[in-house]
């Protein structure tokens, strides 16, 4: 089993963050179980190379068919991922906050709370991609096909890059803790502004975003050091003590 997250090559790191890639399989006569995903304030491109996997809400309930090649806006609740086999190869492209609205136009309202075929915003040629990461003999084999894609992609923007992107990205650093009204200070704009421009680039308000990487944080935190409590867990990720 393989879960492995990988920087992504320096003239990229302006838009993507970083790769996933999951690779595992079940023995015969276990049972496949479902990967219970909380809430994430990220934009995922997601190439399913072998067995695809069935999407459920609990709240409305909704099933989303599969698809070989997907794209997650932020979710603001857990979603229920079902495998459809028991062979999962998966590469995952996580982007920067805004990149997704820099290279699409799309407004991140459109994409919150969503899963879908990917083919509907970055257009067919993703089938071929998905064919070639399956052939692929080693797992840089498969980043240097989609960083192709991804420089391609980036070839095409027209959107400048806006100081809330950059706030945004302090927000999910890992070490830094942020304070929005330090920004506020110093930007020249007001609250209704911000959240405005904030949640066209990134789906979610600038309260949203923080209390949501603070949660995605502490969730990665307890996964990697399941001794600690949540409480002090807690504590660090609102800024108010530190882990060892």
């Amino acid at each position: 089993m393989l879960l492995n997250e990988i920087k992504p090559s320096p003239f990229l790191a302006e838009y993507i963050r970083q790769y996933r890639i999951i690779d595992f399989s079940f023995p015969r006569g276990m049972a496949v179980p479902c990967k219970v995903y909380p809430p994430r304030p990220e934009h995922c491109l997601q190439f399913m190379c072998k067995d695809v996997e069935t999407i459920r809400y609990p709240n409305p309930a909704i099933a989303v068919s599969p698809q070989k090649v997907i794209f997650m806006g932020p979710h603001t609740n857990i979603i229920y991922r079902y495998p459809g086999g028991r062979e999962t190869l998966g590469f995952q492209v996580i982007f920067q906050p805004g990149a997704i609205y820099r290279l699409t136009n799309i407004s991140g309202d459109e994409l919150t709370n969503r899963y879908i075929d990917a083919e509907g915003i970055f257009g067919t040629g993703l089938r071929l991609i998905n064919e070639q990461l399956f052939h692929c003999k080693s797992y840089p084999e498969m980043i240097g096909i989609v960083e192709l894609f991804l420089a391609g992609l980036i070839k095409k923007i027209n959107l400048k890059k806006h100081r809330i992107d950059e706030v945004s990205k302090a927000m999910i650093c890992e070490n830094e803790i942020f304070r929005l009204d330090r920004f506020l200070r110093t930007a020249w704009l007001s609250h209704r502004q911000v959240d405005r421009v904030f949640k066209l680039r990134t789906g979610l308000t600038p309260k949203q975003f923080l209390q949501m990487s603070r949660f995605d944080k502490a969730f990665r935190i307890k996964n990697r050091f399941p001794e600690k409590d949540w409480l002090s867990i807690a504590l660090h990720c609102a800024g108010l003590c530190k882990t060892n």
